[in-house]
């Protein structure tokens, strides 16, 4: 069984009650520009259905939308490339940095800068990323038996409840996200999010409050670039661990 970082509830929590509008849209636009290269029409790329439904729920302009599908056609603007950087943070805990960036030789130097001064450091590529596997993952508000079991039916491989969002999270094959995703939509359930995602094969649990507060300032750190689509993690804190002391 894979392992399932709190760390994505944690950002998501942090994203609904502090995030900057401008930074975040610049971000959806880098994604919704790499996703429109394997197409413009959102009915046939699945992959760009999702991040313009995640970018129309967060208030983006729909001219923004727009003009980021058409990017990817535009040959005399400057092209957004995709990249995945690697590193470990204190601690040891694992993280992975996914980027959509029209210029790497900016990017890299920011997201060093960010891992170093939380007392983190890059690692080499590939010896991080085989501590995680690619899955999808569909958010539903509430929980409870009925669907659980629609989940399944639909394809689901895991199913986790969290308390603290009174969401439902569900991992799917990568394959199987979109199919998912519909079969639950049709069954008259509220998709929160829909997007494919890392998710750590197993855990490290943080008891320690310092400690953990270095990994939560690197991992803001990193989330505050503007180039980065997303991170993930694999440490888990303590149930026991009280960060306001």
């Amino acid at each position: 069984m894979s392992g399932h970082s709190k760390w994505s509830t944690i950002k998501r929590q942090k994203e609904a009650n502090d995030a900057k509008r401008g930074a975040l849209f610049t971000k959806l636009g880098n994604q919704i520009a790499v996703a429109a290269r394997s197409g413009t029409d959102p009915a046939t790329n699945s992959a760009l259905a999702m991040i313009i439904d995640k970018a129309k729920k967060s208030g983006m302009p729909l001219s923004n939308i727009e003009r980021s599908v058409q990017r990817s056609a535009d040959k005399s603007a400057t092209q957004v490339e995709e990249a995945m950087y690697e590193g470990y943070g204190p601690g040891g805990v694992a993280v992975l940095v996914e980027v959509a960036t029209d210029n790497k030789n900016r990017t890299l130097p920011e997201v060093r800068t960010a891992f170093s001064r939380s007392g983190g450091n890059m690692a080499e590529p590939g010896s991080v990323a085989f501590q995680f596997s690619r899955k999808g993952v569909v958010r539903v508000k509430g929980g409870g038996d009925e669907l659980e079991l629609a989940a399944i039916d639909a394809g689901a491989e895991e199913i986790f409840e969290e308390e603290e969002t009174g969401e439902t999270v569900i991992q799917t094959a990568p394959g199987d996200l979109a199919k998912v995703r519909d079969a639950l939509k049709e069954a008259d359930y509220e998709v929160v999010d829909a997007e494919l995602t890392y998710e750590p094969n197993s855990t490290i649990e943080i008891s320690d409050a310092e400690t953990a507060r270095k990994i939560i300032k690197m991992m803001d750190a990193l989330d505050e670039l503007d180039d980065v689509a997303a991170t993930h993690t694999n440490f888990e804190m303590a149930d026991s661990l009280n960060l306001d002391q």
